[in-house]
C-alpha cells in the first residue's frame, strides 16, 4: 500500500508470514526511514524499486520478527538503528537510545516517541502528523497479547494512542485483522460499523490486499479493546473500571 500525507510517502511492505514493515520517504529532503525490520529481501527490493537510500531504522520492540533483518539491512545500507533505551540490552546495537518524550527527525517531519508498553515492556510507538507506527500495541481491530505488561499498563498505552487525531493512520505490525474481527464480533455483535469492516476486510484479503494501515477513527468505532469503556454491560461488568473492562476483553481474546 502507498499513501501520502503532508510531505511523506508511505510504503507498506509485507514480510515473513504476516508481518509488515514500513518505509516513510520525504522526497524534498531525500530521506527514507524504515520502521521495523522483519525481513531484508522485501525491504531492500522496495528501496531499490523506488530508488531510495535508507537513512535510518526505527525499532518498536525486541521481538525477533521485528528486528531480525537489522544485520543484513545495516550491512547493505549502513543505516543507523534507533530503539528503546529500556530495551537496548535485547535489541541490535543502537546508534541512539530513545524514551517517551524524545523526538526523531523523519525527513522534514518530526516523530514523537511514545511508550506503549504492554505487549512488551519498552515497546515504542512513533507518531507523526497523519501516522502512528504502533507495531504490536494497537493493532487493526485488536491489540498485542500481553506477554510482559499487566492489563493496566496496556490500557494506559492504548489510551495514549486513542487520544491522537481520528484521521491518524494506524500502522500496525501484522496481518491479524480477520481473526481480530471474528473475535470482536463475539463482544460487539450489534455494531454495524464492525459488520461493514468484516465485509470490507474479507474483500481485501480475497484480493490479497493488506488491511493495514487502518484509521484511528475506524479503530475507535470497531476495535473492542478501545471500546472497552462502552462494552461493560455487554461483558457483564457494568461497574468495572475502564482498565478492568479491557482486562476482561483481553482475557477472552486470549482464549478465543
Amino acid at each position: 500500500m502507498q499513501s501520502e500525507a503532508a510531505m511523506l510517502e508511505l510504503v507498506t511492505i509485507p514480510c515473513l508470514k504476516d508481518n509488515y514493515a514500513y518505509l516513510l520517504h520525504d522526497a524534498a529532503a531525500n530521506h527514507t526511514t524504515l520502521i521495523d525490520a522483519p525481513e531484508a529481501e522485501p525491504i531492500l527490493t522496495a528501496l531499490s524499486a523506488k530508488g531510495w537510500t535508507l537513512n535510518q531504522i526505527l525499532l518498536t520492540h525486541h521481538h525477533s520478527d521485528h528486528i531480525q533483518a537489522v544485520p543484513a539491512l545495516t550491512a547493505a545500507t549502513n543505516a543507523p538503528v534507533l530503539g528503546a533505551a529500556a530495551d537496548a540490552h535485547r535489541l541490535p546495537p543502537l546508534a541512539r537510545q530513545l524514551a517517551e518524550g524524545d523526538t526523531v527527525a523523519v525527513g522534514s517531519e518530526t516523530a514523537r516517541v511514545i511508550d506503549v508498553s504492554g505487549h512488551t515492556m519498552g515497546h515504542l510507538a512513533f507518531v507523526l502528523p497523519g501516522y502512528a507506527f504502533t507495531a504490536d500495541s494497537l493493532m487493526a481491530a485488536g491489540c498485542g497479547r500481553l506477554l510482559e505488561g499487566a492489563p493496566a499498563v496496556m490500557w494506559t498505552s492504548l489510551s495514549k494512542l486513542a487520544a491522537l487525531p481520528p484521521d491518524t493512520l494506524i500502522c500496525s505490525g501484522h496481518e491479524y485483522t480477520t481473526a481480530n474481527l471474528a473475535f470482536a464480533a463475539t463482544i460487539d455483535p450489534e455494531n454495524r460499523t464492525l459488520q461493514t469492516r468484516i465485509a470490507d476486510t474479507a474483500r481485501a484479503r480475497a484480493a490479497h490486499q493488506p488491511t493495514v494501515p487502518s484509521t484511528l477513527a475506524l479503530e475507535l468505532a470497531t476495535n473492542p479493546f478501545l471500546r472497552a469503556p462502552l462494552l461493560k454491560a455487554q461483558i457483564g461488568l457494568p461497574n468495572a473500571t475502564d482498565a478492568e473492562a479491557f482486562a476482561e476483553i483481553r482475557a477472552r481474546k486470549d482464549k478465543f
